[in-house]
């Protein structure tokens, strides 16, 4: 696609003013996420819980928080109910996962993290506990989500 078309389309889909977008281009990270990352954003992230322990909203080993690679969570593809303490530490990660997607430092994106939600658990006070595994999901031409 000409480079060009591209920042069109970009502009509107964020909604940008002209000056925003001489704002937007004036860095040098964010034109190379736009320009060099073209197939990260037909990714989803996932957060998918990998340990469950007396979660007060019941969730279980296997749910997972899907999100677009803007970290839009795509309700569709989550649990009915989603706890804040857990999606907080799962926000907290996404500027390091697109740092490595910029930088290509993963560039099959293979590479995982793992965040627990802000419940320390009620052995330590708390009321539960869930961990959870980021990683970020291709798109594959036969894939049904």
């Amino acid at each position: 696609m000409e480079i060009e078309k591209l920042w069109k389309l970009f502009q509107g889909h964020m909604g940008y003013t002209d000056e925003q977008m001489v704002l937007f281009r004036s860095d040098p990270e964010k034109v190379k996420m736009v320009t060099q990352t073209p197939d990260f954003v037909k990714c989803k992230i996932i957060a998918e819980v990998i340990e469950s322990e007396n979660c007060h909203a019941g969730h279980k080993v296997g749910d997972r928080f899907v999100m677009n690679a803007g970290g839009v969570l795509m309700g569709e593809a989550c649990p009915n109910r989603m706890c804040m303490f857990a999606l907080g530490p799962v926000s907290n990660i996404l500027p390091a996962l697109y740092e490595r997607i910029i930088s290509q430092s993963d560039p099959l994106y293979e590479r995982s993290n793992l965040v627990q939600c802000t419940d320390i658990g009620l052995d330590k006070g708390g009321w539960g506990k869930i961990l959870m595994k980021i990683t970020i999901e291709k798109p594959t031409e036969n894939r049904v989500t």
